[in-house]
């Protein structure tokens, strides 16, 4: 079965089976979005109105934002797969919460399965920190992250501040930007990494 198939089928079983709350107040269910074959997966937060209406993760003032970055590195929305750490929008756009994540990790898990990409970034601290608890994004952003996790098909992260953060601050924006540009140079890093077969590090500084 491709990669396409797969996807579309563990899509089809966890809207069925996903056991969290939030189905009870979203419209829909958002699964991620883009190219099977992806070398890079970007996980964010959980869907907002927008998303909820449409059924797509990251189709809103944000979802503009990040295809304005990807741009800007010579890339397209089509290139690269979209999703989030939670399936559906938490009411009135809050924090999703412990046990909602838990409750749609096995449905991402099973997504990132079905890719296997190169490189997963993770759009803000919800992201990281389902990952690498005990990280801080004001500290990791703009680093290779190189750790092994079970059930990850890759050991490689990156981390960026989430596109929507970056809307509202100009600062933050300008500090975004400036982290996304360096992806092509992440992408590099890795594949040098994987010639030379160097033993991980839990960061690598890429400035």
């Amino acid at each position: 079965m491709d990669k396409k198939s797969t996807l579309t089928g563990v899509h089809e079983k966890w809207k069925r089976e996903c056991v969290c709350e939030l189905k009870n107040t979203a419209i829909q269910a958002v699964p991620g979005d883009g190219n099977p074959e992806a070398e890079i997966v970007f996980i964010g937060e959980a869907p907002g109105k927008s998303e909820d209406e449409q059924g797509r993760p990251f189709v809103g003032a944000a979802g503009k934002f990040l295809e304005e970055m990807l741009s800007a590195i010579g890339m397209k929305r089509a290139e690269v797969y979209i999703t989030n750490i939670v399936k559906y929008r938490p009411p009135n756009n809050r924090d999703p919460l412990p046990e909602e994540k838990v409750a749609c990790r096995p449905w991402l898990m099973e997504e990132l399965g079905a890719i296997s990409p190169k490189l997963i970034i993770f759009l803000g601290r919800h992201a990281l920190n389902n990952f690498f608890p005990s990280e801080q994004i004001s500290k990791t952003h703009g680093k290779l992250l190189v750790r092994e996790i079970i059930g990850v098909p890759t050991k490689y992260f990156y981390a960026l501040y989430h596109p929507a953060a970056a809307l509202y601050d100009g600062s933050m924006r300008e500090t975004l930007m400036e982290d996304f540009k360096k992806i092509p140079k992440v992408l590099e890093e890795i594949e040098k990494r994987k010639r030379e077969e160097k033993p991980p590090k839990t960061l690598f500084d890429l400035s």
